[in-house]
């Protein structure tokens, strides 16, 4: 898509990617970005509803500055200190959030919001990447029955599971990062047991 959109690309390739069929371009690369043009579109479920979005915008700076930014801070440390600082607040971040979730179902309100979908993507990748290829292993989310059944309730829900191919996600991280894994093995496991839903 990049260098459909520009031939001359040369820089890094991102995902998400929204698309405009119209114009054969891309709108735009950054997934808060996206979810929030198809929330103001009507398309799907609103994840980013008006009554929320301060409780949404005060859960998501933790959640992206600690977990979904912190794994790839521990993956990628250039010094023991750096990993360290990454990996304590991942791991405070998380518990933090599994203390929230004894008491509700989801990060915000009663339904899944964009807090829950911006969390999921890191959640759903933990035990069968971040634990292992990024050093994220004090435990797994699996060994959290809070943000275990959190993460199997998300993955109950069709628009989470039907656009979620985990064989691939495994493939893309140990195959991409040869500074981690120079030889491209792909683990067998672990398995992640969610339910089918």
């Amino acid at each position: 898509m990049y260098t459909r959109a520009d031939p001359r690309f040369t820089g890094r390739v991102t995902v998400p990617v929204l698309w405009d069929r119209r114009d054969e371009t891309i709108t735009s690369n950054e997934s808060e970005q996206i979810v929030r043009m198809f929330d103001q579109a009507g398309h799907g479920p609103v994840l980013y509803p008006e009554p929320l979005r301060a409780e949404i915008d005060a859960i998501n700076g933790p959640v992206y500055t600690a977990i979904n930014n912190g794994v790839y801070r521990c993956g990628f440390a250039r010094t023991q200190t750096a990993y360290e600082e990454a990996f304590l607040g991942l791991f405070a971040a998380l518990d933090r959030l599994s203390e929230r979730l004894r008491e509700q179902p989801y990060l915000v309100g009663d339904y899944a919001t964009e807090a829950d979908l911006r969390l999921f993507v890191t959640l759903v990748r933990f035990d069968i990447v971040y634990h292992g290829h990024f050093k994220c292993n004090r435990n797994r989310i699996e060994d959290d029955p809070v943000l275990q059944a959190y993460l199997e309730r998300l993955w109950t829900i069709p628009a989470f599971r039907e656009t979620t191919r985990l064989d691939e996600i495994k493939l893309h991280y140990y195959g991409s990062h040869r500074s981690l894994n120079p030889l491209g093995i792909v683990p067998l496991g672990p398995r992640l047991e969610l339910t089918s839903g």
